[in-house]
């Protein structure tokens, strides 16, 4: 009977190996076809906004592991998405990838069909694995789990301080923004459009209330500005010592040179958002280099260049292999704390959206 048993657990072990590899086999024939055909297709071209760590960073390392050309357009997610939309209507069809917001990709790209199912495409065991993902798989975010690919969460950033001019203590809560002492001296991008400045008025607007946003966003008397540099250099320089706005990895560079500059994650009177910029992954809809395009998004998902995202952007991946030692504690979701989540489908599409135009309201009509 020993031996009858050994001999059944000697086959099972033969059936499992042979299953595994073969199925190791079929992954591997796969990516390699891809691959050879993506080089015959010449290049990939993506869609994403201005970013340092694309054009330093990831273009360059792609370039070089597998030989494919990437062209990157870069621009505001909304403006590029009306462009792509009028060249579609001229059968134009020049795009392979978004690296696109949420806003834009769960109110524009996937309700205009503009992107394909991107779940199919992933190939990589280190992709495919469920293990190397936090949430015990890759994370799609439309309620068909087919679509939009999230591959970062991590607790958004409530203001940037110089603290050469703002203690720390001095902002504890949200309503020490309030101090007139601070009035004229807070940098902000455009409270009343989409993206960062909209989000962080919204935020401010369902955790606290309109009376605080009329406060804030009016009788404190913010500068808006909606170029990048220039907030961070006038948040370094003391001009405004408060930015409600700022991006981590822009302060970064400057907190590198000796500048005192603080990013704030928790307030007494008020939760925190977790985010999933810089960006979530989709596929275009007819995309003209297709082989190049599930290259790439297989590449993007893997700890090599979510690492570098990670690391160069200060934000939390999703995956649970990439080393986040390097990231201000800050910025990573702790256990047992529950956040709002600015990643849910429903509150993009249509919560956000309410919140964002009562804030316009508010602030047309103070």
């Amino acid at each position: 009977m020993a031996t009858l048993r050994n001999i059944a657990a000697l086959l099972l072990l033969l059936a499992f190996t042979s299953g595994a590899q073969v199925q190791s086999a079929d992954w591997q024939k796969t990516w390699d076809e891809t691959v050879a055909a993506a080089k015959k297709e010449g290049k990939v071209v993506i869609v994403g906004s201005p970013d340092p760590v694309m054009r330093n960073e990831i273009i360059p390392k792609f370039t070089a592991r597998y030989g494919i050309p990437l062209e990157f357009i870069a621009g505001s997610s909304s403006q590029l998405a009306g462009r792509i939309q009028t060249e579609r209507s001229s059968g134009i069809y020049a795009v392979d990838v978004f690296m696109s917001g949420a806003d834009t990709t769960i109110n524009v790209l996937h309700p205009q069909k503009m992107i394909d199912p991107l779940k199919p495409l992933l190939i990589l065991p280190e992709v495919t694995d469920g293990a190397k993902w936090k949430r015990g798989k890759p994370w799609f975010v439309d309620k068909e789990g087919q679509y939009i690919l999230q591959l970062f969460s991590s607790v958004d950033s409530l203001i940037f301080i110089n603290t050469d001019y703002v203690k720390p203590e001095e902002m504890r809560a949200a309503k020490g923004l309030l101090n007139p002492k601070w009035m004229g001296k807070i940098v902000t991008d455009d409270p009343t459009a989409s993206g960062s400045g909209g989000g962080s008025a919204v935020h401010f607007y369902t955790q606290l209330g309109p009376d605080f946003v009329k406060k804030l966003y009016v009788d404190q008397k913010p500068v808006i500005s909606r170029d990048r540099r220039q907030t961070t250099d006038w948040l370094a320089r003391g001009v405004y010592p408060i930015c409600l706005t700022c991006r981590p990895d822009d302060v970064k560079m400057l907190q590198k040179e000796g500048f005192k500059l603080v990013g704030l994650y928790e307030f007494s009177d008020m939760l925190n958002r977790v985010k999933l910029s810089p960006f979530v992954l989709t596929v275009a809809n007819k995309a003209p280099h297709p082989n190049a395009a599930r290259v790439f998004i297989n590449w993007m998902a893997s700890k090599e260049a979510i690492e570098v995202y990670s690391r160069d952007n200060g934000v939390a991946s999703l995956r649970t292999d990439v080393d986040e030692s390097f990231l201000n504690p800050g910025t990573i979701p702790r256990l047992g704390v529950t956040y709002p989540d600015g990643t849910n489908p429903d509150w993009v599409a249509s919560g956000r959206v309410e919140a964002a135009n009562k804030v316009r309201e508010l602030l047309k009509n103070p």
